[in-house]
């Protein structure tokens, strides 16, 4: 017997929730140790590949797409559309974080700000 498979290109978060694509574990510490066997650090973090229109539509939340963020795994919702499983729906109240680059040009400047000579 033939199951009729449905293939789905996009999945579309509803209320305040996005989905995460999660970063992989890693199986090698910062300074270059490998872990044995099936020791892996956890990963928390991910790429947020889709939000849904009630945080997009809403200036007041401001996390966007493709933004890496940090999110509470505990009530994140797996979702098996990709064969790696990668992918969790998540409450936007359990995204903890959003990473984002400070302007170097800013920093600099404030640091190389002449002194005041009196």
């Amino acid at each position: 017997m033939r199951k009729n498979l449905l293939k789905f290109d996009l999945i579309e978060p509803v209320g305040k929730r996005v989905v995460i694509r999660k970063d992989d574990n890693r199986r090698e510490t910062k300074s270059g140790i490998v872990l044995p066997g099936n020791h892996e650090i956890p990963t928390l973090t991910g790429r947020v590949i889709a939000i849904s229109k009630l945080i997009e539509n809403d200036e007041d939340f401001p996390i966007r797409q493709y933004d890496k963020v940090l999110f509470d795994p505990r009530e994140a919702i797996p979702v098996e559309f990709d064969p790696d499983n990668k992918l969790f729906v998540v409450p936007l109240d359990k995204v903890l974080a959003i990473f984002r680059k400070s302007p170097v040009n800013n920093a600099l400047a404030d640091d190389e700000a002449p002194a005041d000579s009196d």
